[in-house]
């Protein structure tokens, strides 16, 4: 059961890291440029896709993300790393 229940969180995390890269990717954000740069830290990410973990929008954020690339945009007002991108995005201009 434990072996299960660590499956089910490897997998919540594998699917909110890639939610968490395509919302700034969306927003005109590159992570691993970031993460280079120095401007954005690993344990930053870490909390990034832990706090997508705790959203239960996640329809929404796919929904969302579909209508495709917005550089320069905010993050809709449910993302739970919206004031992060846009930190990341302000630093970008």
């Amino acid at each position: 059961m434990t072996s299960q229940t660590n499956e089910t969180s490897r997998g919540d995390l594998k699917t909110h890291a890639t939610l968490f890269d395509s919302m700034a990717e969306t927003v005109g954000l590159d992570l691993q440029e970031e993460a280079i740069s120095g401007r954005l830290r690993f344990d930053e990410i870490s909390e990034a896709v832990l706090r997508c973990t705790r959203c239960g929008g996640v329809s929404a954020c796919r929904k969302w993300l579909d209508k495709g690339l917005r550089p320069g945009a905010e993050a809709p007002d449910f993302c739970r790393n919206r004031d992060l991108l846009a930190y990341l995005n302000e630093d970008d201009v």
